[in-house]
């Protein structure tokens, strides 16, 4: 079993072999993988597509894109999801995957409002697959002109949102007046809340970090991260999506081999993944307050409400100044997370007949880098 220690010796021998072309190597960054983020549309653009070119840069779990997008005539798409990029292990009811369409969906809309267009959106036209997702359209989508619309504000800040996984400013508390602002992401279906006293802070604390522990203890759930790792550069460029490990000593990493990386990540006992499990906790221990939303019901069409209400409370948060962070292990749905699953309805006030669907850290945060995108291109489906 590849260790953190064997690793590091294995990096050691390698630069003494490659000399200065590895130093060159190791200082590498991703370029083709941040494009999407670059990438603006013309005037003289379908106006579906440069919806879609910042609908692409939607949050979503594990970072797997799996939006599929069909044009149809000159005014409407069909949006459906890439069944292989699922996550049956943390996600086993596919809830939070639709919750990432939502997200996909809402800032389509938002972005197409710029070009004086309002879209419709009819969700599941054909019917929603249960317990899973099937080959049937998530989404169709009309783009209607509608003359004398205003763009909305959030599109301003589309490129600008992140999920800021970094330890936040304890001594900055989110103000009162700030939180209703992020309350303004409900909807009629989705609720927004938000920890009322150090006590809650403290008792959601101990539980990301407890969960966040035992998906790491569990083999299973766990292989299904390791399977997503994009170690270095150039797999990073290769292949955009899933979790990336850049920097320094990943593309040290990388000429060792990725899959000698992942190989020794797959061991819950290896001191990586201990650190890992240590990192995070500490990072927990720094949020001084948690938002999240709850569903008036879990149907997917709540789940895609959900996934709408969500990324209009990190552009929100964006505007505001503030990191925001999603730390769904607590949520999952898989045997084993049975009893964190429930404590997180608990100490969300989710009545019975409700569903926690995101929750979030929030607080003041230094600025986070974007994370790697598949182009607009690969995920149009050509006739």
């Amino acid at each position: 079993m590849v260790t953190r220690r064997n690793i590091i010796l294995g990096i050691g021998g390698t630069l003494a072999l490659v000399g200065a072309g590895t130093a060159w190597r190791v200082t590498q960054a991703p370029q083709r993988a941040y494009e999407p983020w670059k990438t603006m549309g013309g005037s003289n653009l379908d106006p579906r597509l440069d919806a879609f070119r910042h609908a692409i840069l939607a949050p979503n779990p594990h970072n797997m894109q799996p939006w599929r997008i069909r044009l149809i005539g000159t005014d409407q798409a069909e949006i459906s999801c890439d069944l292989d990029r699922r996550l049956p292990q943390t996600d086993p009811l596919d809830r939070q995957i639709v919750i990432g369409f939502g997200c996909f969906i809402e800032l389509a809309g938002i972005a197409a409002s710029r070009r004086g267009l309002r879209m419709e959106v009819d969700a599941f036209p054909d019917g929603a697959g249960e317990p899973r997702l099937d080959s049937r359209p998530v989404a169709r989508l009309r783009f209607v002109a509608q003359p004398g619309l205003a763009a909305d504000p959030l599109a301003a800040v589309i490129r600008d949102r992140r999920s800021a996984k970094v330890p936040y400013d304890l001594a900055r508390p989110v103000t009162a007046e700030n939180l209703a602002i992020l309350g303004g992401a409900a909807s009629d279906r989705i609720r927004f809340e938000h920890t009322r006293s150090e006590n809650e802070v403290r008792a959601l604390r101990d539980l990301a970090s407890a969960a966040f522990a035992l998906e790491f203890n569990t083999p299973r759930v766990l292989g299904e991260s390791i399977d997503v790792l994009r170690v270095g550069s150039r797999e990073i460029d290769a292949s955009p999506d899933g979790i990336p490990l850049s920097g320094p000593f990943f593309e040290a990493l990388s000429l060792l081999g990725a899959d000698k990386v992942r190989e020794g990540a797959r061991d819950p006992q290896a001191s990586s993944t201990k650190d890992q499990v240590d990192k995070y906790r500490k990072m927990f221990e720094a949020t001084p307050g948690f938002v999240w939303l709850t569903g008036l019901g879990n149907s997917r069409g709540h789940q895609l409400a959900a996934g709408r209400s969500y990324v209009r409370l990190n552009l929100l948060a964006t505007q505001l100044g503030l990191g925001l962070h999603p730390v769904s292990q607590a949520l999952q749905e898989y045997p084993e997370m049975a009893a964190l699953f429930a404590e997180s309805r608990r100490l969300c006030r989710v009545g019975p007949d409700e569903t926690l669907q995101m929750l979030a850290r929030l607080g003041y945060a230094n600025p986070v880098p974007p994370t790697p995108r598949w182009p607009l291109e690969a995920k149009l489906i050509r006739a």
